[in-house]
């Protein structure tokens, strides 16, 4: 599943705000896809929108927040005013793509029907049929035509000899461009007629004689030519590996059913390969099929030493009876060209704990006193003032300033900085201000908050806006005017995006207490006015804890009289949304905190303040409303991990400045008691009879299960973490969960054997009886890892159950496991207002199953929220074991409502709900690695990637920071919403 951004959290009980930031998985780094998609963003979700509507629930995931440096202006002036919304190309005629039209997919789906392959162990489930609930509609797609080449393609390996100094990429990429200027390259036949990634592996039009070794003798970009005497060749082998048929591939895209097991991964690559043939040499590559090019649109400036590009990516997928290549805009960080101790200041002051070895790891420089071009490896921990070496030249020992002063008669300004090291096997130390950062470099660390909000501020586009700049991304791609090596392969792009029939699935219904409906909007949401929960928890033995942080907002103190009208108006709400709550007053505890220091960037001292003033609470409280008195990541974090982790108490936190806030107030009480009822055990709201039918026609267990992965600047060797999360009862509304750590960047679920028992259990003892069906929604797996999960995790879960087998009884109960994707670039355009939301999305509810899915699999995209801004992006739901036995208006109808259930909001959101709890549960145990997850272990910061620390002394340090997890009062609760 690729990093997914440190998520961001934005730092309240918000939990993560609700998914939908537009970051892709793609890549370990910074990128954000041109929409609001991926998870991770830094905007806190029950920062709900201060709706006019009434108590507006907290917000969900997808779209679904309001929140935290979009609109308001943030000051920096990054990024161009945002565009209108609206239908993209409307106006214009759309007719839905021959190949659909003609209902050939459906004759398809109903021969697959009949065939011995139905029923095949080794393959995935096939397609049972395609959905016919929902209103019809018409919706462009980000998918344009390929035009496959009759004959086939030649694939080679390329070795470089000798390896030693061909590590980067930069000095590959420069060694394949000096390669095709050879005279052997062009008598090879070569020229225009093979496409290579500059690396390891060439695609070649026609066959190449064997053996083939070209030499090239290597200079820099920036030098004339090679050296007279002395300098580096190397060799390039190019060996034969496999002549690829395409026809095959058109077999497989036209639904033959001998080619349904067709691996199509080899054909897709080389056809990657070849349409990556113009943007590799024009454009700069980031990540994996993302394309950035300066002449895109002007580069935004993000504050920091940062700026944003934009870029396109592309990716070439089957679908029915064509090939089709996916475009899409993203934008991702580069480096500010300019002084680099300038930048390297500005990237440090953007915001408290960023760190300047993260800003300069790996960015190349140019010196300016020498005007050699070198990389920066690292930091020195000396600067220009400490740093002495001998100099015969001067006189025996010197420091870096004095040097510098008496040799190159350069005064440095800032001595104090640290110094960089730009040396290869031997140190080479420069001070920072010496060096100028070369252009046209992406920035890979990890991006700081304020970083991504502005950078979400400058990705996130209306539709038409995306539509009209996926349109010029072809230009730039080189799909338009095709050059020769297109054209020698006979490989050509249509110019138009794909038209596939969607609809827009009805409603489901929810019920309150007594038997309430709310009145849900055009957007997927409803408000809380006059409603009471579904069923109401208790909430006694309370207390409240006042964070003093130097906020301007701050209540004077525990007898603040303001904060006992808070108090009191706070359980008013609670007692009119059907929360029992005590009269008397919650006792307060007051934690003022020291101040923010460098030199303690995780906040450890203010962390025990707070444990000190929470021991004070006697008797121990069953929920603590922990008022913050800002943002500060750092002490939310470390205040989830003491709670969770060593105190065993609830918290929900609020922000002080919203909390006291008159105007919204009431919308914010609400927010607050919806996630205290779930805390607490309380249900907030069900399906109706009539949307719940299938879940509770006999006892099903809906289960949720996500990893997450460190992300850039962790220390190397953070673990993985885990959550499975699964319904108890009969309502689908409490999903308690489970929470592992394992190792680091293993996809699938190391100990689900163990975490799916635990889930069973607690069904048993809440419902009385096993379930007879388990429905399983896995996110966070990349395409890939499909057939990992049936091999690998599928086993695990059939073993769980067997664990409840009775003499002569076995437990098997009905399994089906749905993979949840939001990693993917697939957008739809409505191509009539009438089937649009106002900003030109999407309604919600819209599904699509035909035209741009699998071949022969079940899957289907479902954009079941509202999207708030940017373009929204739909979540791909792919069936990849089926026992129960769906149709697709059933799972497609069923995924819809579960998106309704999502305790935290009053609205649709965009991620099933289960998978999204899942999501939550995994970030909740981020906090608890917070240390490794910023770069730190043991006693100091470290490089992350360097090989110095132990991998294994990070996971027994990862073990000691998560103890035994979540502690026992906590465990079988919705302590993570």
């Amino acid at each position: 599943m690729a990093y997914r951004g440190d998520r961001g959290r934005g730092g309240f009980d918000r939990g993560r705000g609700g998914r939908g930031s537009p970051i892709p998985s793609d890549r370990g780094r910074s990128g954000f896809d041109g929409g609001r998609g991926g998870r991770g963003s830094p905007i806190p979700s029950d920062r709900g929108r201060d709706s006019p509507s009434g108590f507006r629930g907290g917000g969900g995931r997808g779209g679904d927040r309001g929140g935290r440096g979009f609109d308001r202006g943030r000051g920096r002036g990054f990024g161009a005013p945002r565009e209108q919304g609206g239908i993209f190309l409307e106006n214009q005629p759309a007719t839905v793509d021959a190949r659909v039209a003609d209902d050939s997919d459906k004759a398809l789906v109903a021969s697959l029907r009949n065939t011995q392959l139905r029923n095949d162990p080794d393959s995935m489930p096939l397609r049972p049929d395609f959905g016919t609930v929902g209103v019809p509609i018409k919706l462009r797609t980000n998918f344009f035509p390929v035009r496959v080449p009759k004959g086939p393609l030649y694939e080679y390996d390329i070795a470089i000899t000798p390896a030693a100094g061909t590590a980067t990429r930069r000095v590959k990429r420069r060694i394949f461009q000096l390669a095709e200027q050879t005279t052997t390259w062009q008598q090879s036949g070569m020229r225009g007629t093979v496409a290579h990634d500059s690396s390891a592996k060439l695609i070649s039009a026609r066959v190449l004689a064997q053996p083939l070794t070209i030499k090239v003798p290597y200079y820099d970009d920036d030098q004339t030519g090679p050296p007279a005497q002395g300098g580096k060749e190397y060799t390039l082998t190019i060996k034969f590996i496999q002549e690829i048929n395409t026809q095959d591939l058109m077999s497989y895209l036209n639904g033959d059913n001998q080619y349904r097991n067709y691996n199509t991964l080899p054909v897709i690559s080389a056809l990657n390969l070849i349409l990556a043939a113009h943007p590799l040499r024009s454009g700069i590559k980031v990540g994996q099929d993302r394309y950035f090019f300066r002449s895109a649109a002007v580069p935004a400036n993000l504050g920091g030493g940062l700026e944003a590009w934009k870029g396109f990516y592309s990716s070439v997928r089957p679908a029915h009876h064509q090939l089709m290549v996916n475009v899409n805009v993203c934008t991702t960080a580069f480096y500010t060209p300019g002084n680099l101790a300038v930048q390297m200041m500005a990237f440090q002051n953007s915001s408290f704990g960023a760190r300047m070895e993260a800003f300069c790891k790996g960015v190349r420089v140019k010196a300016t006193h020498l005007g050699y071009r070198k990389t920066v490896k690292c930091l020195a921990r000396q600067n220009a003032r400490q740093y002495t070496f001998p100099c015969d030249e001067l006189g025996g020992s010197v420091s870096v300033e004095q040097y510098f002063s008496r040799k190159y008669k350069i005064k440095l300004k800032y001595p104090d900085l640290p110094l960089v090291d730009v040396g290869g096997q031997k140190k080479n130390y420069l001070p920072a201000e010496v060096c100028e950062i070369l252009p046209d470099q992406p920035f890979r660390g990890k991006l700081t908050d304020d970083h991504t909000a502005a950078m979400i501020t400058v990705a996130c586009q209306p539709p038409n806006v995306n539509g009209n700049a996926i349109m010029n991304g072809l230009r730039e791609l080189g799909f338009v005017n095709p050059g020769p090596t297109l054209g020698a392969f006979g490989v050509s792009i249509g110019p138009n995006m794909a038209v596939v029939p969607g609809r827009i699935l009805p409603r489901p219904g929810l019920k309150y207490a007594n038997n309430v409906s709310p009145a849900v909007d055009d957007r997927a949401s409803w408000n809380l006015r006059n409603i009471r929960f579904a069923v109401g928890a208790r909430l006694e033995k309370w207390a409240v804890l006042l964070i003093g942080d130097r906020g301007r907002d701050e209540f004077q103190g525990p007898q603040d009289p303001a904060l006992r009208t808070v108090i009191s108006g706070f359980m008013a709400m609670c007692k009119n949304s059907g929360i029992f709550v005590s009269n008397e007053q919650p006792p307060v505890v007051a934690a003022n905190l020291p101040p923010q220091d460098r030199s303690d960037p995780l906040r450890k001292s203010a962390i025990n303040i707070i444990r000190e003033s929470l021991m004070k609470l006697h008797p121990k409280p069953s929920l603590v409303l922990v008022m913050l008195s800002n943002g500060d990541k750092n002490i939310y974090e470390g205040l989830k991990h003491l709670c969770d982790v060593y105190l065993d108490v609830a918290t929900v936190c609020v922000h002080v400045a919203k909390i006291r806030k008159e105007k919204g107030q009431p919308q914010y009480f609400a927010n607050v008691a919806l996630k205290v009822n779930m805390k607490m055990g309380g249900v907030n709201h069900k399906l109706d009879e009539n949307s719940g039918r299938w879940l509770s026609s006999e006892p099903t267990m809906v289960v949720g299960m996500d990893v997450t992965h460190p992300g850039p600047g962790s220390a190397r060797g953070t673990p993985s973490i885990a959550a499975v999360v699964a319904s108890v009862d009969n309502h689908f509304a409490q999903y308690p969960a489970s929470l592992e750590v394992q190792e680091s960047r293993k996809e699938m679920i190391t100990n689900l054997k163990e975490m799916m028992i635990a889930r069973l259990q607690l069904f048993r003892q809440r419902s009385k009886v096993l379930p007879k069906r388990v429905l399983v929604y896995r996110d966070g797996v990349s395409e890939g890892q499909f057939n990992i999960v049936r091999m690998e995790e599928l086993p695990e879960i059939v073993k769980a159950f067997h664990t409840f087998d009775q003499p002569k009884k076995p437990y098997r109960p009905q399994l089906t496991i749905v993979i949840c994707g939001k990693r993917h670039h697939t957008r739809f355009y409505p191509t009539e207002r009438k089937d649009a939301a106002n900003d030109g999305n999407p309604k919600p509810g819209t599904v699509v199953d035909r035209g741009v899915t699998a071949v022969y699999d079940f899957d289907f995209f479902l954009q079941a929220h509202g999207g708030l801004q940017g373009t929204t992006k739909p979540t791909h739901y792919y069936v990849v074991h089926d026992e129960i036995g769906f149709g697709s208006d059933s799972l497609q109808g069923l995924t819809n409502a579960l998106s309704y259930m999502f305790a935290r909001a009053t609205k649709a959101v965009s991620l099933v709900s289960p998978a999204y709890y899942a999501d939550v549960a995994c970030e909740r145990g981020r906090c608890y690695l917070r240390k490794l997850l910023q770069g730190q272990s043991g006693d100091g910061i470290t490089a992350s990637g360097s090989a110095s620390t132990n991998e294994q002394d990070v996971m027994r340090e990862a073990q000691a920071l998560w103890r035994n997890g979540v502690s026992k009062n906590l465990k079988d609760t919705m302590f993570y919403l």
